[in-house]
Parts: structure tokens; sequence; C-alpha cells
């Protein structure tokens, strides 16, 4: 490295947010960005470790060391290509991963990781800045065809690599653009749209050919409802006119809370809220779809994890009068717990941006019912619970005498996906499913029909961007193997 002391000089120092002032009354990024000079310290930071468990951490391998020592020395396009040379997509989880490297990095064991996500963002915004980033078309193509289904990370991810192994690719994509849970479930303030479109641009200059609203199947749809311009295409068509089909179509059936009262207006899904809101901000409303708004409504979203974040940030901009989130879990320590040892990824309290911009936070939150008048939700009923562990099981109790309500107009659930949507393509297919309800694959990416593969959410579950990405490029890599030979 070029300072190998680096880490011991130079504090850990995060680029921060915009002022919440500021930022609640927009949809524009909220995170700040830190001058060429103080990314460049940052990045000096890195210790060259001999096992770089940063690298084992991060599922698309990135070779953070390597680059990091570049960045430090003002070396930003080789930088870039080491960052390139594994991830496709350094402008999406440099913005929206939770940094599983930071968790492992070796400074990381006294909670002072050197600040990998936001250099990564750095090296990438630089690229693009000074017009390193061009399209890069194969030299020759195979005979080879490949039809991808959804184009959310798993399959854009897939795409870019097939198309740069020669491969003729074509995306297909119910919605109107292409980006599945980056454009319609990430809200902009995380991750602004127009890095999506700059991306898709680039690979349709490469190649790549997306059709967008183009339903393969009549099943369910995930958000809202169809276009009028909708394609409908049968999914046996693909079989006949590709020499495989991928499917990468995310596990977009969402967890429900089966409780008294579910049925009142203004309980809704999360990713049916946030959905909205960027279309809304994207001009795609749809005059068929009943809008779902915050504003002055006692707001309680009920789900912890980063989609709730998302719901807290969203309705404090649409001018919530309240905002609560409920977790059923217990509240995490502030620091890694004895039983999540570094390197491991330990389960900690997060607070996102929007938890900064206001709202209240309750842990160990059991809903019990949903309160409503002529059909019209008011509160909700509730408790508080205890767990316990019991042969490495964990098991909920709710505590007697606790039960208490929260006044409420609009109940948003954000408690994750339980598989795959199963109407639709996966039945068309007559595809096998696993125990989870997701794709079932075979050794590596095969379904039980032989010409129909499956990556991403669609066969292990709804999980991270970057492990989407990670498996699109684990795919495109076995169906050259696959394809290649024949």
């Amino acid at each position: 490295m070029g300072d190998t002391r680096g880490f011991l000089k130079i504090k850990r120092k995060t680029a921060g947010y915009r002022p919440v002032e500021e930022r609640i009354n927009d949809y524009s990024e909220v995170e700040a960005q830190l001058p060429d000079a103080e990314r460049r310290a940052q990045a000096s930071r890195c210790m060259d470790c001999g096992a770089p468990f940063c690298h084992w951490a991060c599922p698309v391998d990135n070779v953070c060391p390597e680059w990091q020592d570049k960045l430090f020395r003002g070396e930003w396009e080789k930088a870039w290509m080491l960052l390139e040379s594994v991830n496709p997509f350094p402008e999406f989880t440099g913005r929206v991963c939770p940094a599983l490297c930071e968790a492992s990095c070796v400074l990381g064991y006294n909670d002072e990781p050197v600040t990998i996500r936001q250099n990564e963002f750095a090296v990438i915004e630089k690229a693009f800045e000074w017009g390193l980033v061009i399209p890069r078309a194969p030299k020759r193509r195979n005979d080879k065809k490949v039809a991808i289904v959804g184009a959310g990370p798993a399959g854009l991810s897939a795409a870019y690599f097939l198309n740069r192994f020669g491969f003729s690719v074509t995306v297909f994509e119910a919605d109107n653009k292409a980006g599945g849970y980056l454009r319609y479930g990430i809200p902009d303030f995380k991750l602004d749209k127009n890095f999506i479109d700059r991306r898709i641009e680039l690979m349709t200059a490469e190649g790549v050919i997306f059709k967008t609203n183009t339903r393969i199947g009549r099943g369910k749809y995930s958000f809202g409802v169809d276009n009028t311009n909708t394609t409908f295409v049968d999914a046996k068509d693909l079989e006949q006119n590709f020499d495989l089909v991928l499917l990468t179509i995310g596990a977009r059936e969402p967890r429900d809370v089966k409780v008294p009262g579910r049925e009142n207006k203004g309980v809704v899904q999360a990713l049916d809220f946030l959905s909205l809101q960027n279309r809304t901000l994207a001009g795609e409303n749809d005059e068929r779809v009943e809008p779902i708004t915050a504003f002055g409504k006692r707001v309680v979203v009920i789900g912890g994890g980063d989609t709730g974040s998302d719901c807290v940030g969203t309705s404090n901009r649409q001018g919530a009068l309240s905002v609560t989130q409920i977790e059923i879990l217990p509240k995490p320590p502030r620091h890694r717990p004895p039983e999540e040892p570094w390197p491991l990824w330990p389960k900690v309290l997060k607070t996102s941006s929007s938890h900064l911009e206001g709202g209240e936070r309750l842990w160990s939150i059991n809903t019990k019912a949903f309160i409503g008048e002529n059909g019209k939700l008011t509160a909700l009923k509730a408790c508080k619970v205890d767990w316990t562990q019991e042969d490495d099981k964990w098991l909920m109790t709710d505590i007697q005498g606790t039960e208490f309500e929260i006044k409420a107009d609009l109940a948003l659930l954000a408690m994750g996906f339980t598989h795959v949507v199963q109407e639709g393509i996966v039945e068309d297919l007559n595809l096998e499913l696993d125990a989870r309800g997701n794709i079932r694959t075979q050794g590596s990416f095969h379904t039980s029909n032989p010409k129909v593969w499956a990556a991403g959410d669609a066969r292990f579950g709804a999980s991270l961007v970057v492990r989407a990405i990670a498996d699109g490029r684990a795919a495109a890599e076995a169906i050259l193997r696959k394809l290649a030979t024949q």
C-alpha cells in the first residue's frame, strides 16, 4: 500500500447526509459526498491484509484492497477498472448495499472499518465524470440466443455478462421500464432513477435488447395493474425461439399479517406504497390505480427492516402527521454481540437517514388486530412480546397485560416477501418449487425444465441487491459453459 500506516493516522469519516430540513422537502439523494482529497485519505486506511476478509464477505468478490490502493494514489481509472472487473454495477451497490465487506474489514473489529461502500461510489462516479464508462459491444457474436425474464438486478447482471460473452440477449420486463426493485422499490432519495437509465442506455448501446411492458404469461402482477399497451407473450414461445430462458423475476409474494380487521381500508403492502411514489416522480401515474398517500395521516409501519425504513422516509416526505415503526423482534444491540464475532455479519441496530428525519421506533411488538370505523382503519391493537431460546430455537410469547392501541390511518406492511410469485410463468412452465415456494434449481441454475434456468431471488428468496447481481453473473458464467459446448 502507498501508506502502510494510514489506518493509524486517519480516523474513519463518512460523508454524512444533507441537512434534514433540506432533504425532507425533496426526493433527491440524501447522501453527501466528501472532496476527492478526503476520499483518497479514507482509502489510505485500508491495511492490505494478508487475508482480506472484505473480499471473502462480498458476494461479488470485490477486490477491495487492490482498488483502494489505486484510489489512495489518485489513479482513479485503474481503481475503476479493478472495481468493474467483478461488479458490473458499482453505481447501484455503492448507493444501496449494506456493505457486508465493511463488517468483515479487519479494522471493523473495533467498529472503525474502511468506508468501502462510499469509496466505491466515488470511484464509479468519477469514471462516469471522466467519460471512462462507454459502450463496449462484443467484437463478435455466437449464434446463441438467450431470453431473460425480469429486468431487476439479477437479470441486468446476467444480461451484462452474457452480452459481453457474445450471446444475443433479449430482456423481457413486464413494467414500464427496466430496473425491477431498483426502480420501483427503492426510493429516489436513496437511488436516483437517472442512474438506472444511464446504465440501461449503455447496455442497449452494447447490443442488449430490452422489451418492456411485455408480460410472459397472464399471472398476477406484483405492482399495480397492466398497462393498456402491455404485450403478452406465451411462455412456451420463449422455449421455442431461444436457446435458453433465464428467469430472474424476483421473489415478490408479500408476507401478510392475518389478524382481525385486515380488510379495513388503509392497510396496504409497503411495496405498493413505495412503488406508487416512485411512479409519481417518474410521471407514470395510472388513473386506474387508487393513490396511496401518507399526507396528514397517522402512519404505522409494520416491519423494522430496510423496506420499513424506506416507508418512514417516504411518509415523512409526503407530509404524514406522525410515523411509528414497529418490529416484532427485540431491539438489536448497538455493537457486535459476542455470538456474532468478527468477521461475521452482525445483527446490530441500524439507524438510517430516514430514521433521523423523525418518527418513533418500537421493538418486540406484536400486531393483534386492526381497528376500523365504517371500513376505514383508525388504530392498531398490539402487545409487547418476550423472546426465549429453547434448543436453538427462539420462541415468542405475548406478555399479558401489555396490550395497547396505536392510532393509525395508514398501516404499511413491510414484513418482507415469502417466495416467488408462482402464478403466471412459473405455473405456465410447470416448474418445480422448493420447500419455501421458490423455483427449485438442480445443482446449478437448472430448473425442472431443462431449457429454463433461474437466478437471483426467484430461486433463493428475497435477499440483497448485491447477492442478486452476484447470482446473475454466476448464472451467465454457467450458461456460457453450457451453450459454448453445443
